[in-house]
């Protein structure tokens, strides 16, 4: 005969604890302008701010728009640095999301993008671990990193089990082809400074 023993019950927790916020939550304070002037985001329940954009980071991001709007055409929506819900409590605020139609196809934030692309420099670590295993397990097929830094684009697709199986860096001399739009191609040089 075997016996079992059991743990003894745990008290509930006492204390303070974290408090988790929503979209709705973020969005309502968000509206009643509590992040005016400043870059928030809000990643599995936790608002976190980045600091304010440098030059070569906006230049950037405008790099990337401008290859982009080329590579996809008319039928799709560029979203600079706007709402993406991914979860009840997560809205990461991508630099760039691109969406098939046009803003008035929209009643809601989308949940969903055919490519994401974040410009880092300062948030390179963050842009391309947690956002990266973020945006795999958002099941995002399509991410890319722009490295202003390191003058390189970072490639990750085909997201399985919460990551990408596939992750590429390319080079100022290379080109990419966005998967939404296969006939499209992105010079690796025309995203960078």
């Amino acid at each position: 005969m075997t016996t079992m023993l059991h743990p003894p019950s745990l008290p509930a927790p006492t204390g303070p604890r974290p408090w988790r916020w929503t979209c709705a939550e973020f969005h309502r304070f968000g509206d009643l302008g509590l992040f005016e002037g400043r870059q928030a985001m809000l990643i599995d329940g936790v608002i976190l701010e980045q600091g304010p954009m440098n030059p070569p980071h906006a230049v950037t991001l405008g790099l990337v728009e401008e290859a982009l709007r080329i590579a996809f055409g008319i039928g799709w929506w560029l979203r600079q640095q706007l709402p993406l819900i991914l979860g009840q409590d997560t809205d990461p605020e991508p630099d760039i999301a691109v969406v098939p139609g046009r803003p008035r196809d929209y009643v809601g934030h989308p949940t969903t993008a055919d490519l994401l692309v974040e410009v880092a420099d300062s948030s390179l670590s963050f842009d391309t671990n947690e956002k990266r295993l973020l945006y795999a397990r958002a099941g995002i097929r399509d991410y890319w990193v722009v490295d202003i830094n390191g003058r390189r684009l970072l490639v990750y697709r085909d997201p399985q089990a919460g990551d990408y199986a596939s992750q590429q860096t390319l080079g100022p001399a290379d080109a990419v082809s966005p998967l939404a739009a296969p006939a499209a191609v992105v010079r690796v040089a025309d995203l960078l400074m």
